[in-house]
């Protein structure tokens, strides 16, 4: 496991302890406490905790400052519905997506990648912004065949 890693799990790990999903962690005690540096934490919020895994981070800058990562409560079916409803879709959300879809357990890990081979830049060689159109229309059909063979509804997935 690499350190990146190992941070999101520790991270992770606060967040589930905490019944409200909000947890506030100052930066560099934190980088202290696994032995990295502060920037590392960072990096690890901006990748992995963002908005499209299902996250919002806050801070506060100050004597007393501290980083609010709160994990977001909406439901897995308008989030879905969401992705669905996406025209363009770039390499980054889709890996964003990917990976909150297998984090919640609707993907295996052969499915999710799979679904990262298929849309990966490096395959879909196009400029853009027709790149992001395709990429939205892959990932929306694998999306939805994944749907239908669940049993035709993302609670189903």
């Amino acid at each position: 496991m690499n350190l990146s890693d190992y941070i999101e799990k520790h991270i992770k790990q606060l967040l589930k302890q905490d019944a409200s999903s909000v947890v506030d962690i100052q930066r560099n005690l934190l980088a202290d406490e696994l032995g990295c540096a502060p920037s590392q934490i960072n990096y690890v919020l901006t990748t992995r905790f963002s908005r499209d895994r299902g996250y919002l981070i806050e801070s506060r800058r100050g004597g007393g400052g501290y980083i609010r990562i709160i994990r977001l409560s909406t439901k897995p079916s308008e989030r879905v519905r969401e992705m669905l409803s996406s025209q363009r879709v770039t390499q980054a959300q889709a890996m964003q997506r990917i990976a909150w879809l297998e984090e919640y357990g609707w993907l295996s890990k052969r499915e999710a990648a799979l679904m990262r081979a298929a849309v990966d830049s490096s395959v879909l060689k196009l400029g853009l912004p027709e790149r992001d159109i395709v990429r939205a229309h892959i990932f929306r059909a694998m999306l939805t065949t994944l749907i239908k063979l669940s049993g035709g509804g993302e609670s189903a997935l």
